[in-house]
């Protein structure tokens, strides 16, 4: 037996697969009940096998009216967007930030509109990731308008909202829950491509709503950064089982630091006395190698720097039946585009260490099924 309620949701938009999505989602929490979904211009009908329909029905209109409407809103906002991407990692401090900014420089190279959301509300750092800290937030008639990198990178983040870039933001959970809604309703980005979605370390309250809000309009899912030691991966595989448990698809994981490349004409050699001190001697290693060996100069220096002995972040994957994207080693040049806030893929700057790693990473990715994209442009990096 169903029972038919009608619902009016008159200061709601009326468009029918915008009203549909939401509620689908909202529902499905509900396994336990059977129900059908009909939208029409002004209503919104129910169908629910009893006895548990009766007290769905009150709670939908009474209790739970607000997140509905914010989950219309939200999908109305986010239609306009093809993609949706993720970007999570276990820990702080993996370069999840600098992954984030540089993905998004490279989508926007390859022509692509591209917008790129910080929420990470205590450690808002894509700003000066992408070169506009200290830029403030416009309004109109559209809601805020993002800070635009290039005209096809738009950036938002809480952090172009502090008076003070030193400021802490000491909010609990609701607040920062708020403040992601209001970003996900509120922002104009017009049509995207692509949304980056730079979260904070861990699997907390931001993690949960980001993955509610945006379930009903469709997550293509999510990248984990880690680094390659067990510290860093026994976090992940935690954000592995969170990304499983809300339904979230891992689009795989990147292996950050994979230990340190660097030209060898880059180095800065130093001859160390047997009470500590230190005596610069790059110029005369320098002057060595090019009367002696000038091959040398051409070469990358590569070396380990955390523990991989263990398989690092490829044995994880295996283990747990994730896709393993690849590694970006440690270069210097790439944390320098990092604090200067622009692409590394800059021609001017080019970081030989690690952007044909950061490059591989990307053609794995926009080959996904999940993404319908499957090449790179080469003249692009």
């Amino acid at each position: 037996m169903f029972l038919n309620v009608n619902y009016a949701w008159s200061s709601l938009p009326k468009r029918k697969k915008l009203i549909a999505a939401p509620v689908k989602s909202f529902l499905s929490c509900y396994s336990g009940n059977q129900y059908e979904m009909r939208a029409s211009i002004s209503d919104v009908t129910l169908l629910m096998h009893e006895p548990q329909a009766v007290a769905f029905i009150f709670q939908l209109k009474i209790l739970y009216a607000p997140p509905f409407a914010d989950l219309v809103i939200i999908a109305e906002r986010m239609a306009n967007v093809k993609h949706k991407i993720l970007v999570l990692s276990g820990k702080g401090g993996v370069g999840k930030s600098t992954f984030s900014a540089q993905l998004s420089f490279a989508l926007a190279a390859m022509g692509d509109q591209v917008g790129l959301l910080d929420i990470d509300i205590c450690g808002p750092s894509i700003p000066k990731m992408s070169g506009v800290e200290g830029q403030d937030i416009h309004q109109s008639n559209l809601g805020w308008s993002p800070v635009y990198v290039e005209p096809n990178l738009g950036v938002m983040s809480i952090g172009f909202m502090l008076p003070n870039p030193d400021e802490a933001v000491i909010w609990r959970g609701p607040r920062k829950n708020g403040l992601i809604k209001q970003f996900l309703k509120d922002v104009y980005w017009d049509k995207l491509d692509y949304l980056v979605v730079d979260a904070p370390p861990g699997t907390s309250d931001e993690h949960i709503s980001i993955v509610q809000f945006l379930q009903a309009t469709g997550i293509d899912g999510a990248i984990i950064v880690t680094t390659p030691q067990q510290v860093s991966l026994i976090d992940v595989r935690k954000e592995v089982s969170f990304c499983k448990k809300v339904g979230l698809p891992i689009l795989g994981v990147v292996e950050n630091m994979s230990g340190l490349r660097q030209p060898v004409s880059h180095f800065k050699f130093v001859r160390v006395t047997d009470k500590g001190e230190e005596k610069d001697m790059t110029e005369w290693a320098t002057e060595y190698m090019r009367e002696k060996a000038p091959e040398l100069l051409d070469l990358i220096a590569c070396t380990e720097v955390f523990d991989s002995s263990r398989g690092g972040a490829a044995m994880m994957c295996k283990e747990m039946e994730v896709p393993f994207l690849g590694k970006v080693p440690l270069d210097p040049q790439l944390c320098k585009a990092a604090e200067e806030g622009r692409s590394f893929f800059d021609d001017n700057h080019k970081c030989s260490a690690s952007a044909p790693a950061l490059k591989g990473i990307i053609e794995r990715l926009l080959a996904s099924p999940m993404l319908s994209r499957t090449e790179v442009n080469d003249d692009v990096m």
